[in-house]
C-alpha cells in the first residue's frame, strides 16, 4: 500500500549522501521533497504541516553520529515523527468492565463494519479467550444481518437474532439482557451505516451509544478513501464519543494517507487494521511498525506473529523433522509451503512487510497469488510417485500433467525450476544459512507471464 510513499521518501535519502551533517539548507529541499511524497499519498494538509514543522524542529543541527549518514540520521526522526502521528505507541482494546464489555461499531455503509465485528468477535476468541455475542441493528439492510449471523456460524461467535418490525433501541436493549443472562463476556454490536452523512443516521446512532454505555466505540474506515476517510472521521467524532478506529482494506491500493492522517484528525488511536478479506485478516496496530514499513524497513515482528498464528505447527514440525532425518524435500512439501502462505494472506502480504533489501527481489516480478492455486492445481495432477521422485518427470509425464492442470508444458517447467530453488533454501535453512536462504527468495517468487 505505502510502495509510492517508501519509494518517494527512499530517493529524499539518497540526496543527503556526502554530506557531514545536516543542516537548514541541505535538509529544506528534502522536507519540500517529503512535503510532496506526503500529499501525494493523500495525508491531510494540516497533518503534512505539522509533521514537516517537527521534523524540521528536530532534524536541523541534529549531530550526525560516526557510523551514521546524513541520511541515516533524518530516517531516525522520520521514523520517530511518523510513530508520533500514528499514535506513539500500541492502543490496546480496553475490556476492563462489567461483563458484558460493549463495542459499538460507527462507520458508513460500505466501510466494513459487518465483516470488521466478524473479524473482531474471532480475534477475542483466539487472542483473548472471549465468549462473544454478535448483534445487528442494521434493521434497514437484511442482508447485513444476514450476513452477520453467517459471520457468527464461521468464527464460532454467538449471534442474537432480531424480530421484525424491532427498532435499533429495542433490539440493543434486548440483546444487552441475553448477554448478562448467558453469561457473554463481550458484545459487538453492528450499527447501521449510509452512504454519506446525515442526520438521522447520527441521530439514532447517538441514542444506540445513549443506550449502552459501550467501553468502546470504533470508528470504522475504508483506507481506500484517502481524504474523504478524513473528512468522515472528524464527522463521526464530533457526534461521537469514538474511543479508537479500526482502518479496513489496508492490503488494497490506498495511497496511506488515511492511516497517517485519521489520529491527528480525530485525537482516536487506530487501533485495528483490516489487510485480508479471510476473518484472521485483523491485525493490531502497532504505530512503530507500520512507521517501519513506511520508510522501507518491513514488519518482520509482524511476520512473525502471523505466522505463528496461521502456520500449521503440526505441519512445520513435521517438516522440519523429515529435514532433519535426512529424507528430501519433495513436491507434497512445496504444495504445503503454498497452503501456509495462503493462510498469511498470500504472496502480496508477505512481500509487504519484508524490509525493502529483500522484497526489491520482487520488484521486477509480476506477483499474483492465484498462481498458488495454479501451482497447487499442476502438482495435484501429478501421481504420488511424481511428487515423490519428481526426477522421474520426463517430457511425456510433463505434456500430461499440463493437460490435466489446463497450463503449457513451460508452466509446470516453470514450477520444477521454482521448486528446485526451494529445495536448495530448505538445505540452507536446515543448516542455519539464514542470509544465503533469503538470497534465494527471488527464485521462489511465483511469476506470471
Amino acid at each position: 500500500m505505502f510502495e509510492n510513499l517508501t519509494g518517494r521518501l527512499a530517493g529524499v535519502i539518497k540526496t543527503l549522501r556526502g554530506e557531514a551533517r545536516l543542516t537548514e539548507d541541505n535538509i529544506q529541499q528534502a522536507l519540500r521533497e517529503i512535503r510532496l511524497a506526503l500529499l501525494e499519498a493523500d495525508v491531510a494538509l494540516p497533518v503534512v504541516k505539522d509533521f514537516i514543522a517537527r521534523v524540521k524542529e528536530k532534524a536541523i543541527g541534529h549531530e550526525v553520529m560516526t557510523n551514521l549518514t546524513p541520511g541515516q540520521a533524518l530516517v531516525g526522526v522520520v521514523h520517530q515523527e511518523l510513530i508520533t502521528i500514528m499514535g506513539g505507541e500500541k492502543a490496546d482494546l480496553n475490556l476492563t468492565t462489567v461483563p458484558p464489555a460493549v463495542i459499538l461499531m460507527a462507520g458508513l455503509q460500505g466501510a466494513g463494519k459487518t465483516t470488521s465485528s466478524g473479524k473482531l468477535a474471532k480475534w477475542l476468541m483466539e487472542q483473548r479467550k472471549k465468549k462473544v455475542l454478535l448483534v445487528s441493528c442494521d434493521i434497514y439492510r437484511p442482508a447485513a444481518i444476514h450476513q452477520l449471523e453467517l459471520l457468527a456460524n464461521q468464527t464460532g461467535a454467538d449471534f442474537f437474532p432480531v424480530k421484525d418490525g424491532q427498532k435499533p433501541g429495542e433490539i440493543g436493549a434486548a440483546a444487552l439482557d441475553y448477554a448478562r443472562r448467558h453469561h457473554h463476556d463481550v458484545m459487538i454490536v453492528d450499527t447501521a451505516g449510509r452512504l454519506g452523512i446525515d442526520e438521522a443516521m447520527m441521530q439514532e446512532i447517538s441514542e444506540l451509544e445513549a443506550l449502552l454505555k459501550p467501553i468502546e466505540t470504533l470508528f470504522v474506515v475504508d483506507a481506500m478513501q484517502g481524504q474523504d476517510a478524513v473528512n468522515t472521521a472528524k464527522a463521526f467524532a464530533d457526534a461521537l464519543p469514538l474511543t479508537g478506529v479500526i482502518l479496513t482494506k489496508l492490503d488494497g491500493d490506498a495511497r496511506g494517507g488515511a492511516a497517517l492522517s485519521v489520529k491527528h484528525i480525530t485525537g482516536k488511536p487506530i487501533k485495528f487494521t483490516g489487510v485480508a478479506e479471510k476473518l484472521t485478516g485483523l491485525e493490531a496496530f502497532h504505530p512503530d511498525r507500520m512507521a517501519s514499513r513506511i520508510l522501507g524497513m518491513g514488519d518482520v515482528l509482524g511476520l512473525i506473529e502471523e505466522a505463528h498464528r496461521s502456520a500449521d505447527q503440526q505441519e512445520a514440525e513435521k517438516l522440519m523433522k523429515k529435514m532433519k532425518s535426512g529424507k528430501a524435500f519433495d513436491l507434497d512439501d512445496f504444495k504445503a509451503q503454498f497452503q501456509q502462505m495462503r493462510n498469511m494472506g498470500g504472496m502480496s502480504a508477505l512481500m509487504d512487510k519484508l524490509p525493502a533489501q529483500f522484497s526489491q527481489a520482487a520488484q521486477n516480478v509480476k506477483v499474483d497469488d492465484k498462481i498458488i492455486s495454479r501451482t497447487e492445481g499442476i502438482i495435484n495432477s501429478m501421481t504420488k510417485q511424481e511428487r515423490t521422485k519428481p526426477e522421474i518427470l520426463k517430457a511425456s509425464r510433463k505434456r500430461r500433467i499440463a493437460a490435466g492442470a489446463g497450463v503449457s508444458v513451460q508452466e509446470v517447467n516453470r514450477l520444477l525450476a521454482q521448486f528446485e530453488q526451494a529445495k536448495k533454501m530448505m538445505k540452507m535453512m536446515n543448516k542455519g544459512g539464514i542470509s544465503k536462504m533469503m538470497r534465494g527468495l527471488k527464485g521462489m517468487l511465483p511469476r506470471l507471464h
